[in-house]
């Protein structure tokens, strides 16, 4: 199989598996991957990232095949235009 048709009939859910299983080195069962399956995750979840999911975010891989790294002001103008869920004051104790 071509690693392009591979990579692309990755569904979100496999892909969040996958991420799963580079994150932690085990599948979601439980199931512990041995090093040659840990270093094709890894791979294989940086492909997706890559080509299908074409994220910005911080330390993922962009289209080009580079990790993205932002800045510190990037990061903070990021946060800033999400919405707050909460704020709590010290005395709020």
């Amino acid at each position: 199989m071509n690693i392009d048709n591979l990579v692309n009939s990755i569904t979100p859910d496999v892909f969040e598996r996958l991420q799963y299983g580079a994150s932690t080195g085990k599948w979601p069962d439980g199931t512990v991957l041995s090093e040659a399956q840990k270093a094709q995750t890894v791979q294989l979840v940086m492909l997706y990232q890559a080509k299908v999911a074409k994220s910005n975010e911080q330390f993922t891989v962009n289209e080009r095949g580079e990790m993205v790294q932002k800045s510190k002001r990037e990061l903070q103008q990021e946060f800033k235009t999400q919405n707050e869920i909460a704020r709590f004051s010290e005395n709020d104790l």
